[in-house]
């Protein structure tokens, strides 16, 4: 079972090297890295060369301009091959060596479509130092409506999932990703497991944690979203 980790750059020096050798460090091997970098100016592209040859040809990337993370994103998973697709921001980590491992023994003993488990959001700097923390909970049908939903660093998906239901609907912005799991787990039904272990450390200030701004923006693209998807 091989699994597609796409990771979307834009002027990520100061932490895509971290990145990438938390995926090196892996213990599961059956894995490909797909960056799909934003046209970055700054010295990201040279970081991602060097890093190239160290996955001995299980890394594929591409740098052009693009609409946005999501837009970023859906390119990545057009060029996905594996069997289960991931998301690993150029600004996250691998909780520990095991994750991958996990995460295909879950997939290989259980018949689902998608599982999604915890996370720790810590110091932009200091990734040792613990912010917060997101434990998660097995989805209950109807759960969405009251609040609920998996930690998107930590949803990984079978391919053949977004070539049946869609990818990223990029006009909710920093919501996209809600908007997603939404329409595949609350109104698709797919199978679906929580695997009570920490996937992730999560830098603060990213995408959807910056701004008290994208924060309201974001709220009002939950609304949203369960209106394009037939809920009240």
């Amino acid at each position: 079972m091989k699994i597609s980790l796409i990771t979307v750059t834009y002027n990520s020096e100061n932490t895509l090297a971290d990145t990438l050798q938390s995926i090196l460090a892996q213990s599961y091997s059956n894995i490909e890295s797909i960056i799909v970098d934003g046209a970055s100016k700054d010295n990201t592209l040279s970081i991602i060369k060097k890093y190239e040859p160290m996955f001995n040809g299980k890394m594929k990337w591409i740098s052009e301009s693009d609409k946005g993370l999501y837009d970023a994103m859906n390119k990545g998973i057009k060029m996905a091959t594996g069997d289960i697709i991931g998301i690993l921001n150029s600004d996250d980590l691998f909780m520990d060596n095991k994750v991958l491992e996990d995460i295909s023994i879950a997939f290989n003993e259980n018949n689902i479509d998608c599982l999604y488990g915890n996370l720790r959001f810590v110091d932009a700097i200091n990734t040792n130092k613990v912010i917060r923390t997101w434990k998660g909970t097995q989805h209950i049908s109807g759960g969405f409506l009251k609040g609920w939903h998996p930690a998107h660093p930590t949803f990984y998906v079978k391919r053949n999932v977004y070539e049946k239901y869609g990818a990223f609907d990029t006009s909710f912005d920093v919501s996209s990703d809600f908007e997603l799991m939404l329409r595949f787990i609350e109104k698709h039904k797919i199978t679906n497991l929580y695997l009570d272990r920490y996937f992730v450390k999560m830098r603060m200030g990213g995408e959807s944690t910056g701004s008290i701004k994208k924060i309201i923006q974001g709220n009002k693209n939950v609304l949203k979203a369960f209106k394009k998807n037939g809920f009240r």
